[in-house]
């Protein structure tokens, strides 16, 4: 591990200036300890001449404001210490939080929920001990030693030989023995994110469990785990306690030798009384730090293997989308291949409108990392304006993946997505930035996730100024007033996390409010009405009829009976189109929308 991981210094501004805080205060301080060792062995060299108190009073008054200034000095230290590991761990969890985000549903499906949430949380906190107690000793490990030994050079020659030959010995010692507590301290970060990963599953799926009679198997699995995180932990104290015991030696050894050839040299009269007192007073100095950095270097590395981690993430690229001036420059290259006359206005990559505008995927590819077969293969598909397209397949023919693109959770491996305005030419959609593209989409997953909100900011969830009478209406659309209303509080009803209070289809109804609140040109709907009862799930289908009026519709659904009025189905299987993409559904309650 290196004692200041140059990652943490790009993700946390906050650590930068810390680092000439502690520099700047390991100055005063070196200064200080010197100060100190000069005065108390001035003033015992005139006690023992036959100095009296009042001869010694100066020297003693200093000596008090040096032992005072000192304190102020390690007291303002530790507070600045600890409020840069706040805004560090501040900024490291907003800069997180935001590129996981960012990196979106597809990355975060392949990683443990449980153990960005552990690392998020109570990895990140162990910064404190790295700030407030490592750093600033590994700032004086640097500086004391330093200044002790020229110091003692300038009184004793050959007593800063000996503190000169003796000093590396400590953090030889350290190295060895921390080469050791970092392969253990990775393993004990490891056992700690599998033990918040499977607790968070257990928690998730303790209905399961419970009906399976398998929730005391699960218990027995986190005691497991729990014994060996344990083990893990009670492995790493030994080796740190170990590596004090060590640096201990040393450093007593170390002192020792200088004590003998400064008290042998003395009694020969070689050495002034004052000479040999700076000389003993400084010397334990000069290898105190380099003790105290090795014992606080333990205490801080789970704190810093969880910034390591989490830098990782940062770093993770994100699938950068094609710039606005490429597309710009595309666009006109494709329009210059055509006469003058012809020639397409250039359209700016920000206008796409999904009202008016055909969507088309050409040839695209889309593979996830670490599996061998693509989701999606060579898949060209057209999504006109106002058209109702029903996407069908079995489980794993990409029908999820399709939606993926569509929103933009990943972006294609091969090929392109397109917008075709009228009469323009077309312009790639990753030129078009995120939430422009994002605000003309309403999507209703299969399994909605509400928030630990109110009824009304889960239904306003897109449209957070939406009014109450525009929730409302919404909520009537999607036929979720009469149950919402019947709540104790109504709308300002607390749903609670993941608004267990709720039905299935209950949660189902306000996703569909959401949407219709939203009232976005591009309708993407996914299996909205699967694993519902019979009744409920009909009435979810007549609402989402209703809601798919005047909208160009994508519905990925397992029921062929079933394509909500849709204008055309594909069928999807191992990632390709098979067949015509162009087959009329069968008939439904709605009547179809004309393409244009």
């Amino acid at each position: 591990m290196r004692p200041v991981d140059p990652r943490l210094l790009r993700h946390a501004g906050a650590a930068r200036g810390y680092l000439f805080v502690a520099t700047g205060a390991g100055l005063v301080t070196t200064t200080l300890v010197l100060a100190q060792a000069g005065l108390l062995a001035h003033a015992l060299a005139g006690a023992a001449r036959g100095a009296g108190l009042t001869a010694a009073g100066g020297t003693l008054a200093v000596l008090f404001a040096v032992l005072a200034a000192r304190a102020v000095a390690v007291y303002g230290g530790e507070i600045a210490a600890l409020r840069a590991a706040a805004q560090v761990k501040s900024q490291l969890r907003g800069k997180l939080t935001a590129h996981v985000t960012a990196l979106g549903p597809a990355w975060l499906g392949g990683q443990q929920a449980g153990e960005i949430t552990t690392l998020a949380t109570r990895g990140l906190d162990a910064l404190d001990a790295y700030f407030a107690r490592f750093l600033p000793q590994l700032v004086l490990a640097v500086l004391v030693p330093v200044a002790v030994l020229a110091r003692v050079a300038a009184a004793d020659w050959i007593s800063a030989v000996v503190i000169a030959v003796t000093l590396p010995l400590i953090p030889v010692f350290g190295i060895l023995v921390g080469v050791s507590a970092r392969a253990r301290m990775r393993h004990q970060w490891e056992l700690l994110a599998r033990l918040g990963g499977h607790f968070l599953d257990v928690l998730e799926g303790l209905a399961t469990l419970k009906v399976f009679g398998r929730a005391k198997a699960q218990a027995q699995v986190i005691r497991e785990v729990t014994d060996a995180y344990r083990g893990a932990t009670m492995s790493t104290l030994r080796v740190a306690f170990l590596s004090a015991l060590v640096l201990e030696l040393a450093a007593a050894i170390a002192t020792a030798l200088v004590a003998v050839e400064v008290g042998l040299r003395l009694l020969a009269g070689h050495m002034s009384y004052q000479t040999a007192l700076l000389v003993l007073l400084l010397t334990p100095e000069a290898y105190l730090p380099l003790r105290a950095v090795g014992a606080q270097f333990h205490a801080s590395m789970e704190g810093v293997t969880a910034a390591g981690r989490a830098c990782e993430i940062l770093e993770t690229p994100l699938r950068v989308p094609v710039p606005p001036a490429a597309a710009v420059a595309m666009t006109a290259a494709v329009a210059a291949t055509g006469p003058a006359a012809a020639r397409p206005a250039p359209r700016a990559p920000a206008g796409i409108d999904l009202s008016q505008d055909t969507i088309t995927l050409n040839g695209v590819t889309l593979a996830y990392p670490g599996r061998a077969v693509p989701a999606l293969d060579q898949v060209t598909l057209s999504v006109r304006p106002g058209e109702r397209i029903a996407v069908t397949g079995p489980s794993g023919a990409g029908k999820s993946s399709l939606l993926a693109l569509l929103l933009r959770f990943t972006e294609p491996t091969a090929g392109s997505i397109e917008a075709h305005p009228a009469g323009l030419a077309p312009v790639d959609v990753t030129a078009t930035g995120l939430a422009a593209w994002r605000r003309q989409i309403a999507w209703v997953p299969q399994h909605p996730h509400l928030f630990d909100g109110t009824v009304a900011s889960n239904i306003a969830l897109g449209q957070p100024d939406a009014s109450p009478d525009a929730i409302a209406r919404a909520a009537r659309l999607a036929g979720a007033a009469e149950f919402i209303e019947a709540l104790p509080g109504g709308y300002d009803t607390h749903l609670g996390e993941r608004a267990g209070r709720l039905s299935a289809g209950q949660r189902q109804r306000i996703a569909l409010a959401r949407a219709f609140l939203r009232d976005a040109p591009l309708l993407l709907l996914d299996e909205p009405a699967a694993h519902l009862d019979p009744l409920t799930g009909q009435l979810i289908r007549d609402t989402i009829e209703t809601l798919m009026d005047g909208r160009t519709v994508v519905l990925v659904t397992h029921a062929v009976d079933w394509a909500g009025g849709a204008t055309r189905t594909v069928a999807l299987d191992h990632g390709r189109i098979i067949g015509p993409d162009d087959r009329p559904t069968r008939a439904s309650a709605l009547t179809p929308a004309a393409a244009p």
